[in-house]
């Protein structure tokens, strides 16, 4: 374990940009940041999930640095980290900018470095060249898709990061279920029991028992696209950013949602949208998956974009709450409905 000094915990705590505006830090280069893992948050999260690799027996620790976003390389494995996530500061703009923040709980962000470190293994063990391992998930060959298209009903895959994310690729299938295998009390004997998913766990376990102890084939080449090497400013990174999902999520609700809550004068003295629908939203998926035998878990990804699009469109309620909640309990089941018919989402790649 590697313990942070007084002087990297000094300099993460207190870099010279921390107080910097917003048009001051969108000028600065992503390597003057001058970030390090260690003294943020991060050292405990990464050290959590060497705890439940060392638990399971397992040999590898994947390295882990800072980088533009989330990935583990093909041809190296490791895991990056987005670098807004290593000061309090940078997660402020990545908010504003974003609307969200990947990983930025820590629940989330433990979910996400076990995925990452699912793909590492693969990598270190060359797992997708095995012949069961194909025959279980699929060929590591196949091209990954721009969007893919969901089944919200299949039982096929484990549901680990939102979005039914194991869908979308074979490699990602694996992932997931090496990320919902390594969670700590996961119970997924239990909790998968019946479905076929719980062949792909038991031989994920399997796997794992059979990897105990051994070192990784493919070792570790060095960080690829490391955070102090990128000269790229971060008004670039968050222009292309923005154009990225702007133009990969196509609005769906922007209608209805105007219509529920249409724009009026002193808007800014009245409640956000987003924070009525999440107050509701502790009732109305219940109440939703009882009317329409849906999945509660379906109703709560469809709600949860919803307010992020009411966030992005700054909506405000503008009349009675009993006047609308109803509406928009149908307006939030007639969407979740619209989504298990096709809806297609996008490949976080």
């Amino acid at each position: 374990m590697t313990l942070s000094t007084p002087q990297n915990r000094a300099q993460n705590t207190n870099p010279y940009w921390s107080d910097y505006t917003d048009k001051q830090l969108l000028g600065l280069r992503m390597c003057d940041l001058r970030l390090k893992i260690e003294g943020s948050e991060l050292r405990a999260r990464i050290d959590q999930l060497y705890g439940e690799l060392a638990e399971r027996g397992l040999r590898f620790r994947p390295p882990c640095w800072l980088s533009s976003e989330w990935f583990s390389p093909q041809e190296s494995p490791g895991i990056a980290i987005p670098f807004y996530l290593a000061h309090p500061r940078l997660v402020r703009l990545e908010r504003r900018l974003m609307k969200d923040v990947e990983g930025g709980t820590r629940q989330w962000c433990m979910q996400l470095l076990r995925h990452e470190a699912g793909h590492a293994y693969e990598t270190a063990y060359r797992l997708g060249r095995r012949k069961r391992w194909r025959e279980i998930f699929g060929s590591t060959a196949k091209p990954y898709p721009d969007f893919y298209t969901p089944e919200p009903y299949s039982r096929k895959y484990v549901l680990h990061l939102d979005w039914w994310y194991a869908q979308s690729h074979p490699v990602e299938d694996f992932a997931e279920t090496f990320a919902e295998w390594l969670r700590p009390n996961s119970q997924w004997k239990t909790r998968y029991q019946g479905w076929p998913a719980l062949e792909k766990l038991e031989y994920v376990d399997e796997l794992m028992s059979e990897l105990a102890g051994e070192a990784p084939r493919i070792k570790p080449a060095g960080r690829i696209e490391p955070l102090d090497t990128l000269k790229e400013k971060l008004r670039e990174h968050y222009w292309k950013k923005q154009e990225r999902y702007s133009t990969a999520y196509p609005s769906f609700y922007d209608a209805d949602l105007l219509t529920l809550f249409p724009p009026v004068q002193g808007r800014s003295k009245r409640p956000p949208a987003s924070a009525f629908l999440r107050r509701i939203g502790r009732e109305l998926p219940r109440r939703i998956a009882s009317w329409t035998g849906e999945y509660a878990y379906t109703i709560n990804l469809v709600l949860k974009d919803m307010i992020q699009r009411c966030r992005e469109l700054d909506l405000r309620v503008s009349r009675p709450d009993q006047e609308i909640h109803l509406e928009a309990a149908i307006l939030l089941t007639m969407q979740t409905m619209n989504y298990l018919h096709g809806r297609k989402h996008r490949l976080a790649v």
